[in-house]
């Protein structure tokens, strides 16, 4: 048996493989530049031109009650869970289950006082997309070699780029209470990103020496 099975593994018709050319990091430093520069343009035209994650959020009724009630409270900042538990095991006690039957069951995170700092946050969303990109151009260096055709190179960066960029957003609706819609928006946002950088990278694959 086991020389059959030998025997139907070898093919000695079959054509020998290209030698292929692997390819570093360092040569795709443009394609990752490229790629974290277009994402980030996309970004902003995303939030100031088209606005769709305005929806994402809404207005409390009473906004003013509830803000100085929190303020009055003097929370840290970071993310508080209302009603609080410090153990899984705390739901089983009949006041915490009180509690969360008599609601409201909500999230609370607690940022700085005073207007977003844009000077500390756009560097922050920049080295998120050149990290993903660079993780990216990883994953591309393990999988293609060089002088890959266009489409071989798009659909692989497209498809890692849309998990580098969305795919962690999912939990989010199963554990934290976001709307699904807002999840698949984020979901959007990451085929865009995912897209644009696999053209970036198809564009700019080095070819075979």
């Amino acid at each position: 048996m086991q020389l059959i099975l030998n025997a139907r593994a070898y093919n000695p018709d079959t054509p020998k493989r290209e030698s292929q050319v692997s390819i570093t990091l360092l040569q795709l430093w443009m394609p990752i530049v490229l790629g974290t520069f277009l994402a980030w343009i996309a970004s902003a035209l995303i939030h100031v031109v088209a606005k769709y994650h305005n929806s994402d959020y809404q207005e409390l009724s009473n906004e003013e009650e509830v803000l100085t009630a929190v303020r009055n409270a003097s929370p840290k900042l970071g993310i508080h869970m209302l009603p609080y538990c410090a153990d899984m095991s705390d739901m089983n006690k009949p006041e915490v289950k009180e509690k969360y039957i008599k609601g409201p069951v909500a999230i609370l995170t607690v940022f700085p006082n005073g207007l977003p700092n844009m000077a500390k946050l756009m560097p922050q969303q920049i080295g998120f997309f050149l990290v993903g990109c660079f993780l990216i151009a990883y994953c591309a260096t393990q999988a293609l070699s060089a002088g890959a055709e266009y489409m071989v190179v798009f659909r692989f960066v497209a498809s890692v780029g849309f998990l580098a960029f969305g795919w962690a957003q999912v939990p989010m609706s199963i554990w934290y209470g976001h709307p699904w819609s807002t999840t698949a928006k984020y979901l959007f946002d990451a085929l865009v990103y995912g897209l644009i950088v696999a053209g970036a990278f198809a564009w700019l694959w080095p070819g075979a020496a």
